[in-house]
């Protein structure tokens, strides 16, 4: 089964997170060179989503059970990591948003892989922090998230 939700977040100091609901999601340190130049900050039971823009952005959110399509060449970027939801609840929120309110998804008790997908970039670096512009044509971010396969 496939759920898809769309989320309006504010992605405040460049980001956007998803992490386990039981987790205290802290990406201090994840934020290295590394992390800034692929967009994705990783740490235990937590994702940081780099965006171009410190505005509200759109966001889709898809489950799956199973691995995504491959859709890639139609992202302007797309990474992909692995992430413990032990709880089973993943929470998806803007950087400075309040926890008890974030979006939650029931996933798969465990490790999953979260794929970020997104477009647009060019045209949200060059809008205006201040910009009237809706945030769907702007900047859109898939995230897909499914149960990860074991390696063998």
């Amino acid at each position: 089964m496939t759920t898809t939700t769309e989320l309006t977040l504010f992605a405040d100091y460049f980001q956007i997170h998803a992490f386990d609901a039981d987790s205290d999601g802290d990406l201090s340190d994840a934020w290295t060179d590394q992390a800034v130049a692929d967009h994705l900050a990783v740490a235990e039971a937590a994702l940081g989503i780099g965006t171009v823009v410190n505005v509200n952005v759109s966001v889709t959110m898809v489950v799956l059970l199973k691995e995504p399509s491959g859709d890639s060449s139609e992202f302007d970027h797309v990474v992909e990591a692995g992430l413990d939801v032990s709880s089973g609840r993943l929470m998806v929120l803007g950087c400075t948003d309040y926890a008890p309110d974030a979006a939650t998804f029931e996933v798969t008790s465990g490790w999953n892989r979260v794929r970020v997908s997104r477009h647009n970039l060019a045209r949200a670096a060059r809008a205006d922090v201040d910009s009237d512009e809706a945030p769907r044509p702007l900047r859109r971010s898939v995230s897909r998230c499914g149960r990860r396969r074991s390696l063998q």
